[in-house]
């Protein structure tokens, strides 16, 4: 969201008419607050040969006002028009939300009329690995750039959370599928010339619907082979996931080969607790967190960053392998200077000796 409002442009066209990219606005907003990146996924590398482009998808807009746009993908067959299930929604100033019940924003109807998206992003037709190469360009020495390969969710909503209990089978074979899936799109990403700095595989609120026992049938098997895979080739692998996240800093721990894993976000949002996870995991795994994204971030001063940055330092920094960062992102109307006291702190008070 920080890099969304540092445009200036109606969040709308970052996110859905791409005048400035997601990757683009982020890694400018890393050179205006001097931090070090740890790009986790913000561009899309895909490619042609495994079916990742889909090429006859469209979007159209069926819905505008002042604040939002609504839209739904189409596709076009034997002259007929066929419409997904679901749409999105495109604020003016915060995040889309997609995968929408249409009935929930009133657009439970077939368009009789609708205008087609026209992107403008400038970096339109770089794909792949040329893609990769202009945004690691663009990087530079500012930080690290993530790719995609696997998931650690499968249920991200109450409908599925019923479905599964009613029929897990065609949740256990989705999970197969995109395993081999992950592993083929793995081994491509090896063979590039220009490779990612290290491999994104875990996925928002991945103990939020799913239980521990959800993500062991579903999630587990997929993370465990990818961080193994990096693991043999020497690459970092990386697992996201807000909300809850004691339980899955076990399991990666002791089942995987996982490098890194954020944010351990405190509670309410999260159930961590930063200084009882480094005793017992942080000889291995990579912590990277964990300051409170309202409390700390958006509501408190530049001191009170300053303190609750110190404090996860002391935590957590003691022999290596801690990242000081913000528990999930953080609010779009977080006070710079908060940002930058933050980014002080880790400069003058997190030096190893």
């Amino acid at each position: 969201m920080i890099p969304a409002r540092m445009t200036g442009l109606p969040f709308w066209d970052i996110y859905l008419y791409q005048k400035v990219p997601q990757w683009k606005a982020y890694i400018d907003c890393v050179r205006h607050f001097g931090f070090d990146a740890l790009m986790d996924g913000y561009v899309r590398i895909l490619f042609d040969e495994l079916g990742e482009i889909d090429r006859d998808a469209r979007e159209a807009i069926v819905m505008k006002n002042e604040d939002r746009i609504i839209t739904r993908k189409y596709r076009k067959a034997n002259g007929r028009v066929f419409w997904e299930n679901t749409v999105s929604v495109y604020f003016r100033d915060n995040p889309p939300v997609r995968d929408i019940d249409p009935a929930r924003v009133g657009a439970n109807f077939t368009p009789n009329h609708f205008d087609t998206v026209e992107v403008q992003n400038p970096y339109a037709g770089i794909e792949g690995e040329a893609l990769l190469k202009l945004v690691k360009d663009e990087m530079g020495e500012h930080g690290l750039v993530g790719v995609w390969c696997g998931r650690s969710t499968f249920v991200t909503n109450t409908d599925q959370i019923y479905a599964y209990y009613d029929d897990p089978e065609p949740f256990i074979e989705a999970s197969k599928t995109y395993l081999e899936k992950s592993v083929t799109r793995f081994k491509k990403l090896m063979s590039l010339k220009i490779k990612p700095d290290f491999i994104c595989t875990g996925g928002s609120g991945t103990l939020v619907y799913q239980t521990v026992d959800m993500f062991r049938a579903l999630g587990l098997p997929i993370v465990k082979t990818i961080a193994q895979l990096c693991s043999e080739n020497g690459i970092p692998s990386h697992v996201h996931s807000c909300g809850p996240e004691k339980e899955l800093v076990r399991i990666c721990y002791e089942e995987t080969k996982l490098t890194v894993i954020d944010p351990l976000e405190v509670p309410p949002m999260g159930n961590c607790d930063l200084k009882l996870l480094k005793k017992q995991y942080g000889d291995r795994l990579v912590l990277k967190g964990n300051l409170h994204t309202t409390d700390v971030m958006l509501r408190g001063s530049a001191e009170d960053v300053r303190r609750a940055s110190r404090l996860a330092i002391d935590d957590a920094a003691e022999g290596g392998r801690f990242i000081l960062s913000t528990g999930d992102q953080c609010g779009r109307d977080t006070p710079d200077e908060n940002i930058f006291a933050m980014i002080e702190t880790a400069r003058s008070y997190g030096k190893y000796r």
